[in-house]
This record gives structure tokens, C-alpha cells and sequence, in this order.
């Protein structure tokens, strides 16, 4: 049986500002209080009220019992040799993995460097897509995230550093839920200073939904997951676009660069053995060569719930320079966190049931 849902107060990023304001004179603070609440937990990933040292202290002790500054829970946490850490955490009920989505906190691979780390958000709890290499879909879709939860997960990341880059790539289709996506990020706005260009915004390609997003003055660069020149490959590796033409998505990338003038990114995960031949690379430098785009090449990152490979690093260069002799811009991006369940679903589906850990909810920030 499912146990009784609580009543919860209204988190931070559940409240518009005018609300806000409202609560925090309510609580006995003063309008602007409100204002530094929102910044400060942004800005400095504050997961523990008491770190709000700029708040009055009887404010700071009202917090927690009145308004949370996270309402969601801690599931799991796994740091990766090469420093990716990956962040399970629940929004319905604590403990059920189902439900849950992952955020993955990537620090710059050069251990020097002065950028910041590139956080990957998830936008739904569950995929519709149904890719058979991504273990996002195992379970299907469980609902739309709202949007603050998806803030949220910049939060839970900015504790764990700074952040200079934003990838809109964990489970889910972020077009599906794009109204949401566009109200976190204006919110994330406010204390990440996250432009246009640091943010990238992965789908499978829903032709409208492109030119529908397209049309709304978006913040964010677009990326597309192509993952194969072939249209009948296609409707088997991208299920849920079954039918859609490749033309038609293509045309659609083509149509966010003329209404943005920012060049689309065509991802394609590498399978080995599946669609990583010279012949995959040739027909996709056919669809591709004369647009303003780049191929993102994925190795993909294994999953042992799935029948799917890793292609080794002599074929995975090869493809790349297939398409840069033709012509195309051709990069390769390798996974990171690979011991750690770092691919999309991974750690979400290592079990349906997960005990919740109060020290996760009390990470402190760097």
C-alpha cells in the first residue's frame, strides 16, 4: 500500500516573488529579505537556512517548518573518479526511485581550470521516447517535472560548486515540457549567470515543438539527437518518433537557425556495431553537409540492462574524421562518471525503492 501523502507548506521556488514577499512578512521579515532569500540560496547553493547569515535569525529559524528552501529528497549520491557526481533525488514520495530523477554535476576536466562545472537537469520523471539504448524510458513516463523542481536541481548542483554551463540532457523529452523549462531557467536566471550560450537544450527532434520553441524568443541553444541517417534505423532506435521523417526534423533545425540565427547541434550516440559503420558516416554527411550545424558525437556509456556496446576509440575516430573530411564540424564527447551510472536512467533504474539519506540534504557548499 501506498502510504498517505503529508501536507507540506509551499517550498521557496514554489511561490512566485509577490508571494513570496507576502510569506516572508508573514514570518516576520521585511519584502526585501525575500528578494536576498531567492538570490542567496541561487547564488551560493544553500541547502541549510541557517547558512542565510544575511537574514534576520528568527526568520532563518522559520524556514524550515514554514518555508522549505528544497521539497525534495535526497535519494542517492555517487562521485565518479574523474570528479562527475550524480544526484538521485525525489519529488512524490520519499524513497521510491521510480519517481526520481537524476542531475549529474560535471567539474571541468582540467583540474586548474577557473570555469565552473557544466550541470546536466532532467525535465521529467520517466522518458516517453523509448529509446532502447537509454534506460531513461525503463518504467515509460511518470509525469511532467514542474518547474520548481527542475530549479531545484541547480541548487542541489550549485552546493556541489560553481556552475558556468547548463546541458538540459538528463531523462526526459524537455520539449514535452517546455513551459516549465522556460519558467526554471527564467528563475535560475536570477542568481546563475547562465546567457543564452550556456545553456543547451537536448530533443529527439517533435518538428512543431522545435518551431513552437523557436517562436518564443528562447535562452537556449538547441541541440537534436539524431542518432542515424537511416529513416528505418531511426524508428527503431527513437521509438516515439516512429514515422517522422529525417527531412522533416532537419527542416525543422533548419528553421530554428533562421529564427534564432544559433546553429542546431546534431548528437548521434555512438553503438558499436550498430550504427558507428563508414556507411553511417557517408549518408549522414549526406543529410548534413550545407547546414549551419555541428555533430556531437556520443560514445555511448553501457548499461547493463541493456544489449547495447561501447564502440572502441579507433572507430569512434574514425567516424568523426569521415565527417569532418566531407565537410561537416565533427566533435566527440565521452562520457564522464562511466563506473558511477553517469548515462541518463542509469542510477534511477538500478532499483524501484531507495531509503532516503538526511545527511545528502545537508551538503555544504564550495
Amino acid at each position: 500500500m501506498t502510504a498517505p501523502q503529508t501536507h507540506r507548506p509551499q517550498g521557496l521556488f514554489e511561490l512566485d516573488p509577490q508571494a513570496l514577499e507576502a510569506k516572508v512578512v508573514e514570518l516576520g521579515g521585511r519584502p526585501f529579505h525575500a528578494r536576498i532569500l531567492r538570490k542567496e540560496v541561487l547564488s551560493k547553493g544553500i541547502l541549510d537556512a541557517q547558512e542565510l547569515t544575511s537574514l534576520p535569525a528568527a526568520l532563518r529559524a522559520a524556514l524550515p517548518e514554514a518555508l522549505p528552501l528544497l521539497v525534495g529528497h535526497a535519494l542517492d549520491r555517487r562521485e565518479s573518479r574523474d570528479g562527475a557526481i550524480k544526484l538521485l533525488t525525489g519529488f512524490d514520495q520519499a524513497g521510491l526511485r521510480q519517481s526520481a530523477i537524476e542531475t549529474v554535476y560535471m567539474p571541468p576536466r582540467k583540474k586548474n581550470s577557473t570555469k565552473g562545472a557544466t550541470v546536466c537537469v532532467s525535465t521529467q520523471a520517466g522518458c516517453p521516447v523509448g529509446c532502447p539504448f537509454c534506460a531513461s524510458g525503463i518504467g515509460g513516463l511518470i509525469r511532467n517535472l514542474k518547474a520548481h523542481e527542475i530549479v531545484e536541481q541547480f541548487v542541489r548542483a550549485r552546493a556541489l560548486g560553481p556552475i558556468s554551463r547548463c546541458v538540459v540532457m538528463g531523462i526526459g523529452e524537455p520539449l514535452l515540457n517546455l513551459e516549465a523549462l522556460q519558467r526554471a531557467l527564467a528563475i535560475v536566471r536570477e542568481g546563475l549567470e547562465l546567457g543564452a550560450r550556456k545553456v543547451t537544450v537536448s530533443s529527439v527532434g517533435f518538428p512543431e515543438r522545435i518551431r513552437r520553441a523557436a517562436a518564443s524568443d528562447p535562452r537556449f541553444d538547441l541541440a537534436i539527437s539524431l542518432h542515424t541517417p537511416f529513416q528505418e534505423q531511426r524508428d527503431e532506435l527513437v521509438p516515439a518518433m516512429s514515422g517522422v521523417p529525417i527531412d522533416e526534423i532537419l527542416s525543422a533545425g533548419d528553421d530554428w537557425f533562421a529564427a534564432t540565427g544559433r546553429e542546431v547541434t546534431y548528437e548521434y550516440v555512438l553503438l558499436g556495431g550498430t550504427n558507428d559503420s563508414e556507411d553511417h558516416a557517408r549518408n549522414l554527411v549526406d543529410r548534413l553537409v550545407g547546414r549551419r550545424a555541428t555533430v556531437n558525437l556520443i560514445p555511448y556509456n553501457p548499461s547493463p540492462e541493456l544489449p547495447f556496446r561501447r564502440p572502441n576509440p579507433t572507430r569512434v575516430e574514425n567516424f568523426r574524421a569521415l565527417l569532418e573530411e566531407d565537410g561537416l564540424v565533427a566533435t566527440v564527447r565521452w562520457s564522464r562518471g562511466l563506473e558511477e551510472s553517469a548515462a541518463c536512467g542509469q542510477l534511477r533504474a538500478q532499483g524501484v525503492a531507495g531509503e532516503t539519506d538526511p545527511d545528502l540534504d545537508s551538503v555544504s557548499a564550495t
